[in-house]
């Protein structure tokens, strides 16, 4: 059986295959995440272990890293970073603007839900998908920047209610370390720079099958076309934006489209922020559902995009490599 090969010929099949089985197994059997059982065995180590397993793909492509790339990766992760939150904001004093009652309410979305979806890109993916599509290591590694955005901290910045939370400088220090160590054996050591390197491949259908079981499919139902609504807007208008600004720092484009989605943990943040701030208490529940509806949406879409997109940008190089060739 050729299940790679044909795995290949869909856009974005090594992330996207293992991501939507996970999904199919968590909308099937939800009570599984909650089974001590299951939770204590191998089976639901792989399932539930999407930060070691992300961690580990950290360390092997962090080997593959010169030091000397550094200034590209930090350009590149605070533009598309920046880019993200700022987009979030502006959105959300138009919001403000336009539909001025006490939730924020424009076209059966909040400010809330809207904030929260914008602002927070699903790291996985887009490690997966640059990791996959992109010739440069260094497009992944930006990332590691990028994880500022993680959590309700800027959310709850844009939405005003900025100092109700600390930022975890920390967090952001643990997050790079990985990579950071994976730099330093890959540049001390060549063997083990080609030792770990051929880790990544792999590593990605292992942690998008996790990513997968951490969506339920039932929740675009509940939510209904609002939900759906809000996931393509975060696709198209973040998608623009920030190809425009990877366009800008000196990229294709590609690592802009793959970091146009709502990680998962964006669902959590509703609650979050009304746990702080009681103007939204009456709106979270509603919110929670659109923001995890967002989050499945861009997680079928973005991939699908980002490899047409790749297949692309790999026919225009090798037109002008062609082009080189015979002048």
């Amino acid at each position: 059986m050729r299940i790679k090969r044909t795995i290949d010929r869909i856009p974005g099949g090594m992330m996207l295959i293992p991501l939507l089985i996970g999904a199919v197994i968590r909308t099937i059997f939800p009570q599984l995440a909650d089974n001590t059982v299951f939770q204590s065995s191998f089976s639901g180590g792989l399932m539930t272990g999407s930060s070691a397993l992300l961690a580990a793909f950290y360390i092997c492509l962090g080997s593959t890293i010169e030091f000397k790339a550094a200034g590209y990766i930090l350009k590149k992760g605070f533009a598309l970073w920046i880019g993200k939150i700022a987009l979030a904001a502006i959105i959300g004093l138009l919001i403000k603007f336009l539909a001025p009652d006490q939730n924020h309410m424009f076209l059966g979305l909040s400010a809330l839900a809207i904030v929260a979806a914008f602002s927070d890109s699903n790291g996985g993916m887009y490690m997966a998908l640059m990791g996959q599509f992109s010739k440069r290591p260094e497009d992944v590694a930006a990332y590691s920047i990028m994880s500022l955005e993680s959590g309700p901290f800027f959310t709850m910045l844009i939405l005003g209610v900025a100092g109700l939370a600390t930022f975890p400088v920390m967090g952001f220090v643990f997050a790079l370390l990985p990579l950071i160590i994976g730099m330093i054996l890959g540049n001390l050591d060549v063997d083990m720079k080609k030792f770990l390197g051929q880790g990544q491949g792999v590593l990605i259908p292992m942690f998008a099958l996790a990513l997968g079981f951490g969506i339920n499919l039932k929740n675009v139902v509940t939510a209904g076309m609002s939900g759906v609504l809000l996931g393509l807007a975060v696709v198209v208008i973040t998608g623009i934006v920030l190809f425009l600004l990877d366009k800008l720092t000196g990229g294709s484009g590609l690592a802009g489209m793959a970091a146009a989605t709502t990680a998962g943990n964006a669902a959590a943040v509703p609650v979050a922020v009304a746990a702080l701030y009681a103007g939204y208490k009456g709106i979270a529940a509603t919110a929670t559902v659109q923001v995890a509806a967002a989050v499945i949406v861009t997680s079928i879409l973005v991939p699908i995009i980002t490899a047409w997109y790749s297949k692309r940008v790999e026919r225009r190089e090798k037109a002008v490599a062609k082009q080189h060739m015979t002048t």
